[in-house]
């Protein structure tokens, strides 16, 4: 070190000099190692606190060790940074891994004395819960500053107890564990402190519990989350916990980052700004080089504002740290390469000068100092000859970032002349379009109680979005039924009024919405009875969802639950449901998707629904009575559960619709198995019962979020007479014995949708047998008759509906149940002559595999198939327009005279 060096070095820090003071020549000692000349690795940093404390077995010396290394850490860190030994950015990891690894410490030191007091935390599964330490801020980016707090949040698994003989809950214990780490870092002693601790960004604040579990903090998030935190959470790191802390922060993510272009950023930006402006002005702070105009704040809410806004679609942009942000801002033309190369320059002198600031005198402050003496070190340390040089050029920096700051937040995005038209004139042109009734029916809103008692911030929001949504309701296909279906949902959201601002700021969503409202009032209807589902709406990327997602998006929502919650089980497995069922409507609406794809994606979330709900039921009902039991000792588990759910029907088919109920039959394999093994044992059939009356219950039972599905379980052995779950051997003896002919034909369509694999395999195995017995032909074909006789009179048209050219795609000849009719019959009829008719219980492939065994000529199967899907197609569009299925019959009378004239051929 040269003499110039070491006189730069004592004037620059007078922090610094205070260390080298105190430490007794170890700051030469590791000078001499050149230990100063080189940055550290985390496993360095680990390994120095490794070696510090490993021979350490009391607090007070534990404490005293770990201040005397930060000491000499942080000596080492200015010196370099004076210097020009290191940058910002390998400074601010540097630092960021010895918090990580002081947290680390003193979480594992502060662990044995509470067990030993308490016992192991267990949570309600049995496990050992572990304390997850969420890093928030900059030390969440790993950018933290040089006397920087550290912001923290406490979190563990799931509630229990301890099983020591002094016994406290699992959150009790946490709280002291989060608390000994709090005091063995943050406590000031004669050799100082290591990190300042900061749990105010826990939910709730300073009032609340300092540790919670991670269902609280989900319900947290989901329904207290404000604005600002989604900005606080960007950063969020768990430094501890293991698989529990990285699924904490995926949980984050979702509170974080809207699936859609969320736009409504900006506003919580703006608000945020302002508040921090007030600040600013009130403490005279203006020289702030964090807070102040053009300062780092500004910075990282430009980078935040768009990580907020497009992070949902760009994941890219979810990334923690604010510089690798900004260059995916670059790499994804949100931002040109000057601005980028600019605010990226801002950042580090800003940092640079934040660190140097801090470094005079370890205290965390961002203000320029006013004392010449403390001037003077400052600009030392940043290598400027006099102050004013410095202001100057800091200026320049904080200039270029306020320009970029007003340009692209101040301002609102794309703004529109329709911003600029009054409220009033939208009005008028919404108004020469509408009839008097549609008109008395806005006055009513706007004069309703609702509105007129509406918190001055939800009627300005409300004012501004009118224009919008007039505008669009103008340019709708049918903007009188798009109005009247809309403004009931806007009725119903005007409390959480945040959906009109994203509406306002995102206008794709806004004309999807309302052309969607001129195509279904049940998509309307849906959304009014169930606002949430509104947020799924703004997220639709208008792409069907694919299987393996839904599974994953399911079973991920269920885990974070208790098998107790049942309420939030239910609400999830009903939010699961209507929202992809929602999601399937509007793409089917907006992009015109193919029916048979859009009955497969039904028909993927029913299935996914009842997998899951029988599993929850098997585990509510073996938590309580236990598992069922072999005589061989082998236990039913989730994955030999022992029972499957048969689907019918529509669902059997593979050919859902939006409305469609589920017809199922409950199937068991307990009869070899004994009592349950809990301590309130019962009978394998029992259980069977009981597990079958839970699903019944957690799928049709009536909440505020409706229900999953209305299920039908008539086509059970015996109907409505019958056990409401039978054992396979029991429904196999019922096939061959009981069952009437039009039974037969409802196995047509029947197949195995959840359950055990090896259950639902000998299903299938009995279903092709009963179907390719061999029939007799006439007695097939009468008995097919009668049946569709006698449906055609109980719910075919009318008399007088059939002269008056009504028809009933349904139910009337030519309809869709003559189609399904044919299909069942060629089964019954042909199938024991090639048993691969028996195979698939969808009619499309039944026609084909028909034709392909010569039962029916190709053309016919082609027509049968054309005419059914045009049928099902004109059905799930009356079914989203709330329509009945009687159309007019002069529409369809080519369709129902091919249908008709095979139907001849194939009974007479």
């Amino acid at each position: 070190m040269n003499e110039k060096q070491q006189q730069r070095t004592q004037q620059s820090s007078l922090y610094a000099t205070q260390v080298m003071q105190s430490m007794d020549g170890i700051w030469q000692q590791d000078y001499a190692k050149d230990q100063f000349l080189t940055a550290l690795s985390q496993q360095d940093i680990q390994q120095l606190l490794q070696d510090t404390l490993s021979d350490v077995q009391d607090e007070v010396t534990w404490m005293r060790c770990i201040r005397q290394l930060r000491a000499r850490l942080m000596l080492r860190w200015i010196w370099q940074d004076c210097n020009g030994l290191t940058d910002v950015i390998s400074l601010t990891q540097q630092l960021s891994y010895f918090a990580d690894a002081c947290i680390v410490a003193a979480k594992d030191f502060a662990r044995p004395a509470l067990v030993a007091k308490h016992g192991e935390p267990i949570g309600a599964d049995g496990t050992v819960q572990d304390l997850v330490v969420i890093a928030m801020g900059k030390h969440g980016a790993e950018e933290l500053n040089l006397s920087s707090d550290i912001d923290l949040i406490f979190c563990f698994a799931q509630n229990g107890e301890t099983n020591g003989r002094k016994c406290i809950d699992v959150q009790q214990f946490c709280i002291f564990w989060g608390q000994k780490i709090i005091y063995l870092l943050d406590h000031v002693t004669a050799d100082g402190f290591v990190f300042r601790v900061d749990m105010r960004l826990r939910p709730w604040g300073d009032g609340s519990a300092l540790a919670l579990s991670y269902a609280a903090l989900e319900k947290y998030l989901i329904q207290h989350g404000r604005e600002w935190e989604r900005y606080a959470w960007i950063k969020a790191r768990a430094i501890t916990g293991g698989t529990a802390g990285e699924e904490i922060i995926r949980l984050s993510r979702s509170f974080v980052f809207r699936r859609y272009v969320d736009y409504t950023a900006f506003a919580a930006m703006r608000e945020m700004k302002g508040m921090i402006n007030k600040e600013v002005a009130r403490r005279n702070t203006a020289d702030d080089v964090k807070l102040g105009a053009g300062g780092i704040r500004e910075i990282e809410f430009i980078v935040q504002v768009f990580q907020l806004i497009y992070g949902g679609s760009h994941l890219k942009l979810q990334d923690r740290q604010c510089l690798i942000a900004l260059k995916h801002l670059y790499d994804d033309h949100f931002l040109d390469q000057t601005a980028h190369d600019e605010l990226r320059t801002a950042y580090l002198y800003l940092r640079r000068v934040e660190h140097a600031i801090q470094a005079l005198q370890d205290q965390q402050t961002q203000n320029l100092p006013q004392e010449n003496e403390l001037r003077l070190r400052l600009i030392y340390a940043l290598n400027f000859d006099t102050w004013q040089a410095f202001m100057d050029d800091l200026n320049i920096h904080r200039n270029k970032v306020s320009h970029y700051f007003k340009h692209l937040i101040e301002q609102p995005m794309n703004q529109e002349q329709l911003e600029n038209q009054s409220f009033e004139m939208l009005s008028e042109e919404l108004a020469m379009i509408l009839d008097d009734e549609t008109k008395a029916r806005i006055e009513r809103f706007w004069h309703s109680q609702t509105v007129q008692h509406l918190p001055s911030t939800a009627e300005q929001r409300l004012r501004k979005f009118w224009p919008l949504f007039s505008q669009a309701i103008v340019q709708a296909d049918r903007p009188q039924a798009a109005l009247l279906r809309l403004l009931p949902l806007l009725e119903s959201i005007l409390r959480r009024s945040v959906y009109l601002v994203m509406l306002t700021e995102n206008r794709g969503a806004l004309q999807r919405l309302v052309k969607m409202a001129s195509s279904s009032p049940w998509i309307c209807e849906e959304l009014v009875q169930y606002p949430v589902l509104l947020d799924e709406f703004l997220s639709l990327d208008f792409e069907f969802p694919q299987r393996e997602d839904l599974q994953q998006n399911l079973r991920q929502q269920l885990l974070r639950l208790e098998l107790n919650d049942v309420e939030d089980i239910m609400r999830v497995l009903r939010l699961f449901k209507k929202s992809n069922v929602l999601a399937v409507a509007a793409s089917d609406i907006l992009a015109e998707s193919p029916l048979m794809r859009v009955s497969d994606v039904l028909t993927d979330i029913a299935e996914i629904s009842v997998n899951a709900t029988l599993n929850l039921a098997f585990q509510m009902t073996a938590q309580r009575y236990g598992v069922p039991v072999k005589n061989n000792g082998e236990r039913a588990s989730l994955d030999q559960i022992g029972m499957a759910v048969v689907g019918y029907g529509k669902l059997g088919g593979i050919e859902l619709g939006y409305g469609s109920d589920l017809d199922l039959v409950f199937l068991h394999d307990y009869q070899d198995y004994t009592e349950t093994d809990g301590k309130k044992a019962i009978s394998g059939m029992e259980f069977a019962m009981r597990c079958t009356q839970k699903f019944m219950s957690l799928m049709t039972t009536q909440t505020l979020d409706g229900r999953v599905y209305e299920v039908d379980t008539r086509l059970r052995p015996n109907g409505d007479a019958g056990v409401l779950v039978s054992s396979l051997k029991q429904f196999e003896q019922y096939q061959y014995q009981h069952a009437w002919l039009w039974e037969h034909q409802a196995l047509v369509r029947a197949r195995s949708v959840a359950g055990d694999a090896d259950l639902c395999q000998k299903f299938e195995q009995i279903r092709c047998a009963v179907l390719t017995q061999q029939r007799e032909l006439a007695d097939v074909k009468q008995q097919v008759l009668e049946m569709r006789e006698k449906m055609l009179n109980h719910l075919g048209s009318k008399a007088h509906e059939s002269q008056a050219g009504i028809f009933h795609l349904k139910h009337d000849r030519g309809g869709i149940v003559d189609i399904e009719f044919m299909a069942q019959f060629l089964v019954l009829a042909f199938s024991h002559q090639d048993a691969q008719l028996a195979h698939y219980s969808d009619n499309v492939r039944i026609f084909q595999d028909a034709a392909s065994a010569g039962m029916i000529s190709r053309d016919d199967a082609d027509l049968l198939i054309m005419a059914y899907l045009l049928e099902r197609g004109e059905s799930h569009r009356l079914a989203l327009d709330n329509q009945s299925l009687r159309v007019q019959a002069e529409a369809w009378q080519v369709t129902r005279e091919q249908v008709c004239a095979i139907w001849e051929q194939l009974f007479h």
